[in-house]
């Protein structure tokens, strides 16, 4: 605790049911004069953006519509979005959904103050200037994008997840209504209840965790472990839906803060080969990886298996760190996420290239344990 820490949150979060409905006095005070929109189309065809529409109309607040963002958003979303916000001069921007819409969001907002091109700014803190004022709604309990200094952007040319830290991408308002995550199909809600415990449990042993993070961490880990086979099993059941909205949103803020590891930089490349969902890369990859770390966060791991609820008296550390994964692998079977990389069509002549840029990826440095390029292969091929 004698340590200086950097901690980036927005400076206005708005969590809890019916959240959205708060935002209405909060875009009319900021003098906006025109916004650009950006979300997907399902959440277009479901009616969710009719409902984010309706505020924006209560508030004033003129706006022009992009919603082809794709799953994993790649530099043409970002050309095209920012094509649209720089003809109709808007003058901050609006993200509704999961990770996608945001990350997409984030780019544009990055570059309409900074220029360039998005392939610019891999890395960690590149951009000089702020980004163009964000307003980020959430509907899914995962990516936790709507409050972190991170984002991600496929380069399709070189079939890689660019990851970009910066702190210039922080959004004004982050708003997580439970309401607006109900009735999302449970595939849906595994992964991405997956993802943010993928989050936590990896800032929780991440080589930059520290006092403030690890309590937030376990916390998050305690509430998505006891609400997300719910969430699943029925998305109508706003307590489950409440709660892994709170622990998504804490999980953002510590790993936001402290880094993640070697599940993201192996998950990426799985998305940006293949374009499959992140948070079903990271949930069969997170017993895999965290096996492999368990030589030094044994102590750690073991409490991660009480916050997943596993009766650890009497066990040693290493027990511990065995019931810990068996926790794991436990609730991703639970909630229907496949068994391994070979449900996914991966082809196993991919491992090393994906290896190869694991080890490049900016997350791996916060990884507990070193890792080399065959421990890597290895990881991939137990997963497959």
């Amino acid at each position: 605790m004698n340590t200086c820490r950097r901690i980036y949150l927005p400076p206005l979060s708005l969590v809890g049911p019916n959240a959205l409905l708060e935002l209405k006095d909060e875009l009319a005070a900021r003098g906006f004069t025109k916004a650009l929109f950006v979300t997907d189309e399902i959440l277009v065809k479901i009616g969710v953006a009719e409902k984010v529409e309706d505020v924006l109309k209560g508030a004033g607040l003129d706006y022009v519509t992009y919603s082809s963002v794709k799953q994993n958003p790649n530099t043409e979303n970002v050309k095209e979005g920012l094509a649209i916000l720089t003809e109709n001069k808007c003058d901050c921007i609006i993200t509704l959904g999961g990770g996608s819409p945001q990350d997409c969001g984030k780019a544009v907002g990055v570059l309409a103050t900074n220029g360039g091109s998005i392939e610019d700014y891999e890395g960690i803190h590149v951009s000089k200037k702020k980004s163009l004022p964000i307003i980020a709604i959430n509907t899914t309990a995962g990516t936790a994008s709507e409050i972190t200094i991170n984002y991600v952007i496929t380069d399709e040319k070189r079939k890689v997840k660019m990851v970009m830290v910066d702190k210039n991408c922080l959004v004004d308002i982050a708003v997580n209504d439970s309401m607006l995550m109900l009735n999302k199909p449970a595939s849906l809600t595994a992964a991405t209840g997956m993802d943010a415990l993928t989050h936590a449990i990896e800032a929780y042993v991440t080589a930059g965790a520290f006092e403030w993070s690890d309590t937030l961490a376990l916390k998050s880990i305690e509430l998505i472990g006891s609400s997300l086979r719910d969430a699943v099993k029925d998305g109508q059941n706003i307590e489950a839906r409440t709660k892994m909205a709170w622990g998504q949103f804490i999980a953002g803020q510590a790993f936001s803060n402290c880094g993640l590891g070697y599940v993201h930089s192996m998950a990426h490349q799985l998305g940006g080969m293949y374009d499959l969902p992140h948070g079903v890369c990271n949930a069969i990859l997170l017993p895999y990886v965290e096996e492999f770390n368990a030589e030094v966060c044994g102590e750690k791991l073991g409490k991660v298996a009480e916050a997943l609820g596993a009766d650890t008296t009497g066990m040693s550390v290493d027990e511990k760190k065995k019931a810990a994964i068996a926790a794991i692998k436990k609730l991703s079977k639970d909630v229907g996420i496949p068994a391994g990389l070979k449900e996914l069509n991966v082809d196993p002549k991919d491992f090393e290239a994906m290896a190869k840029n694991a080890m490049a990826d900016v997350c791996t440095g916060g990884n507990p344990r070193k890792v080399s390029l065959e421990e890597t292969i290895k990881i991939y091929e137990a997963a497959y």
